[in-house]
């Protein structure tokens, strides 16, 4: 399914039901430029609930956040691309072996069933954790480092992309350049809170900074009127 040209907006559907993502789907079809599904979704409802989503249009970025073997990674890649996902995400903590044997099951089952290959996008750090959550778990080196060593060890190894924190996305353009796609979770809207994200920006920003696509959630499914939520992002934007 071709991306939208004129908006970035994946919007975060974290739910475990197909009725609630179906009927949020329904009202932001032609509002957002695509849903974002995620673990709980997919174990939930499993890919009959991907497709009764897409049915309505909008492109899928599916996000979850792949780590295992290479050999289960690509084994999971390949039962993913009949669904047509735009994104799909693994984790970059995964090694070059993992992200490298997806890639090519990405390619080689795309090509055999004639349809286009999803993006694969590397999850560096997770926009939740900081330099203390990193600390507690034994990594020393603060979040912009490890951030910047499994960023080059996912574009190394074949990825289209990388999932990062806004405050990554200038240093991020400056290392590897436009190539990469840079999408970006951990967006609030001027008019939201920051839930529990830690690292946080608004959507004019991000894209000011160089980012392709905006993940943004809460503000917009919890609101009272979604779609109204989702027009108010978009006018943000455009009036940037």
């Amino acid at each position: 399914m071709r991306l939208p040209a004129d908006n970035p907006v994946f919007c975060a559907v974290d739910t475990n039901s197909v009725e609630a993502a179906d009927h949020l789907a329904h009202r932001l079809a032609g509002r957002v430029g695509g849903l974002k599904l995620g673990l709980e979704f997919f174990a939930a409802a499993g890919p009959d609930g991907i497709r009764r989503v897409a049915t309505h249009g909008v492109p899928i970025f599916l996000d979850l956040k792949l780590h295992d073997i290479p050999n289960t990674v690509a084994g999971a890649v390949r039962a993913v691309v009949p669904l047509g996902p735009a994104f799909v995400t693994l984790h970059a903590a995964g090694g070059r072996a993992m992200m490298q044997a997806a890639a090519e099951a990405a390619r080689s089952e795309a090509a055999r069933l004639h349809r286009p290959r999803p993006r694969l996008l590397g999850v560096t750090v997770l926009t939740s954790l900081d330099d203390d959550d990193l600390r507690a778990m034994g990594r020393d080196e603060p979040v912009a480092q490890q951030v910047d060593r499994l960023a080059h060890l996912a574009l190394d190894a074949g990825l289209d992309g990388l999932v990062c924190a806004a405050t990554e996305i200038a240093h991020l353009r400056r290392r590897f350049g436009r190539e990469p796609t840079l999408m970006v979770p951990g967006i609030r809207p001027a008019w939201s809170g920051a839930d529990d994200q830690k690292r946080v920006t608004t959507p004019a920003e991000a894209m000011a900074a160089g980012a392709d696509f905006l993940v943004i959630g809460r503000p917009i499914t919890r609101a009272t009127d979604p779609a109204d939520a989702a027009r108010r992002v978009r006018e943000e934007l455009v009036a940037n």
